[in-house]
Order: C-alpha cells, then sequence, then structure tokens
C-alpha cells in the first residue's frame, strides 16, 4: 500500500509509465459541492492523459460520476485517449430530492395565504419524500410539528429538481498495444474483465430487510466470492437491494432483482471502522429535502450535521468497491486511485488481495484512510 499526500497530477508524473493494472476511483462531480473548490469541475483531459500513461496496455478505468456531469467526465476521458467501453449504473432508493418548491416561493414573494391541510407531529417516514416541499417545520417539545399547505397559483406542485437514485460509473479501457487481446493479455495481463470472479448468484439470501430474500451470494458477506463458473453473467447494472428499488423489477421481485449485484449504501461501521482512535469531526451532509430553504432528513427532522471519526462526506461502500476492483484486476494486480479520498479503494483492495497506490491531496483524509486499510488488512 503506498499512499501520496499530493495533488494528483504532481504525483502521478513521479510514477513510472505502464506501472498499474487498473484504476478504480471516486473523482470530484463537478458540482461545486457546498462551494469547495475542489468540486468546481471534473478533472481534467490532462490529469487523465497522465492516468493513461502509468495505466498499462489494456488496463481499465473505472470512474463514478455525478448524473448532471457525467457527459463531462466521459468526455474528458475520451479525449485524454481512453476508449469509452461502457456504462455501470449504480441505482438506489434511499436518495431523496433536493427540490425547490416554486408554488410556495410564489406565494411568499406575492404574499398568497395557503390552505392548512394537514398538521402532524412526528417523523416525516420516506413515502412522504414527494410531497416534502409541502411541509414547513415548527418545533413543538422535543419533536417537529409539520404543516402541510397548497396553494392556488398555476405554480402549485412545481419544483425544479427530480429525486437522486443513481451515479453513472464511466468504464474506459487503455488501448491495446498489441494486435490482439490474447496477445495483449500474455505481455501485460490486462485488457480483460474477470468475468467468473464476479458472477452474481441466484440463490436467495436474507437481507436483513423484514426477513425478504434476494440478492447476490457476493453480498452475503462482504469478500464472499462467487465460486467460478456459478451464477449469472455480471451486468453493466448494479442496486442497492432496497424495496424501492428492488420494486421496479417485473414479476418475482426477489427472483428478478436477484440477476444483479446489490449492495447498499456505507453503514456508520464500514465507514468508521479502523478510525475508532481518530478525532470526530463535522460532516457535510449530502442528501435531504429542501423545504423552504431547510434541509430535512428523510424522516422530516432538521439535519444534524453528523459528527463521525471518518468525516468524509462521499464515502462509498466497501463490498461495492471490492466488486468493481476485483472486476478490472487481474490476481496480483496494482490499483490506483488518484483521489482517494477516505480510503473506500485501498479497503477494497486490502480486502481482496491487491496492492494500492492512493493519491490523496487532504492530509486528513489520507490519516483516515490510512486507519481504514490498516484495519481491512488485519482481517
Amino acid at each position: 500500500m503506498n499512499i501520496f499526500t499530493s495533488e494528483c497530477l504532481e504525483a502521478m508524473k513521479s510514477m513510472p509509465e505502464n506501472s498499474v493494472d487498473s484504476i478504480v476511483t471516486d473523482p470530484p462531480y463537478g458540482l461545486s459541492f457546498m462551494g469547495k473548490k475542489w468540486d468546481y469541475d471534473v478533472p481534467s483531459v490532462e490529469i487523465w492523459q497522465e492516468a493513461m500513461r502509468v495505466l498499462k496496455p489494456g488496463g481499465h478505468l473505472l470512474s463514478f460520476a455525478g448524473s448532471r456531469t457525467y457527459h463531462r467526465m466521459a468526455v474528458n476521458i475520451e479525449d485524454a485517449g481512453f476508449e469509452i467501453r461502457d456504462q455501470i449504473m449504480w441505482v438506489y432508493g434511499s436518495g431523496f430530492p433536493k427540490s425547490h418548491n416554486i408554488g410556495k416561493a410564489v406565494d411568499k414573494l406575492q404574499g398568497n395565504e395557503r390552505e392548512v391541510i394537514k398538521n402532524r407531529t412526528g417523523a416525516m417516514n420516506n413515502s412522504d419524500s414527494s410531497n416534502a416541499q409541502s411541509f414547513t417545520k415548527g418545533d413543538v417539545g422535543f419533536k417537529t410539528h409539520f404543516t402541510e399547505t397548497k396553494g392556488s397559483s398555476p405554480y402549485e406542485g412545481w419544483g425544479t429538481a427530480l429525486k437522486p437514485a443513481h451515479e453513472p460509473i464511466v468504464v474506459a479501457r487503455k488501448p491495446l498495444s498489441e494486435k490482439t487481446i490474447a496477445k495483449n493479455v500474455l505481455e501485460w495481463g490486462t485488457g480483460g474483465i474477470n468475468i467468473d470472479q464476479c458472477r452474481v448468484g441466484t440463490e436467495e439470501i436474507e437481507t436483513g430487510r423484514g426477513g425478504r430474500k434476494t440478492g447476490s451470494t457476493f453480498n452475503a458477506s462482504i469478500g464472499k466470492k462467487t465460486p467460478p463458473a456459478q451464477g449469472r453473467f455480471p451486468a453493466n447494472f448494479l442496486h442497492d437491494g432496497s424495496d424501492e428499488v428492488v420494486g421496479l423489477f417485473p414479476g418475482e421481485d426477489d427472483k428478478s432483482a436477484s440477476r444483479f449485484f446489490y449492495v447498499a449504501k456505507a453503514s456508520k461501521k464500514d465507514r468508521n471502522e479502523g478510525c475508532e482512535e481518530l478525532e470526530e469531526r463535522k460532516t457535510a451532509a449530502m442528501a435531504g429535502n429542501l423545504v423552504d430553504g431547510q434541509r430535512l432528513s428523510g424522516k422530516g427532522e432538521p439535519i444534524k450535521t453528523p459528527v463521525r471519526q471518518n468525516h468524509h462526506p462521499t464515502v462509498k461502500p466497501t463490498a461495492l468497491m471490492q466488486y468493481l476492483v476485483r472486476l478490472v484486476t487481474p490476481k496480483g494486480g496494482t490499483v490506483l486511485d488518484p483521489f482517494m479520498g477516505s480510503g473506500s479503494t485501498g479497503k477494497a483492495c486490502a480486502l481482496e488481495g491487491f496492492d494500492f497506490i492512493g493519491i490523496e491531496m487532504n492530509p486528513e483524509y489520507v490519516e483516515i484512510a490510512k486507519a481504514r486499510i490498516e484495519e481491512a488488512k488485519n482481517k
């Protein structure tokens, strides 16, 4: 495990060409998240060119992207010289709309009265999220009071955003140096994807969601691999196993959804494992309903800034990263993550037996990553 505390372009320039087997990374999405300078744009063509230089011919790049800026990520990667091979879609049910209630804003601007439809004290559940922009908040003792209102302007029911429910992953490959894929694999060990070790089992397993059974054998426990030549051919669709997503499948939901690899978002245990000795810090909230300018949680309560040892805002689940590094990395290979963050890719590599090179310019995140990776190495 080799970790650089550095800007990624500078660190990669110090690396020899054709020296890593795969690149699996979660870079900035260019969404100006929380006004952070590091997220003002997606990585430049120059960065991806340097990434391609250190990658072996035929080596694969997997890069997460945002739904609004995926095109910019993919174009920059392609312009750097990579071949765009596919797109993997990670679909989840735990996102919440960040939408502005236009009708309510118009009524406020014009001084219009709004009709009170419902008063409630308690928590807003997930089923209320589609109507979240109609709620206002107010404290009643130690609970939260919700008032659902309705206006009469032509803009009532109009908003500004859809509910987020997926993250795309760019699948790209450095051009082969040899005339055929077979010759390239023999020369460099790279060029293909590991189908058999990423097959998705079809038997039903417990998911912990009220006894419902579904999903892949791999996800039965972190690190458990589907035996070769068993299970379904891996697809370019991954999901979180939530009722909302599973319900989208036709026929018998449990069996239908189990055709695809599933993994839930990063749990508190997964996020903080190995970081017990680190100082707790506030974490920027990435999700929530925007109601009257106040960001609410899925339960309708005002979001309190989380305090965690791992305070990185975009932690990916380890099981997902294990699946991805195993998909594109030859046995005993080296994985590079130029945007390491809190080390989810490195943790996955430690569990899967791959060498890892991580680059992160934030020293605090580097310490978190080191702690998480060290914990995984000791398992």
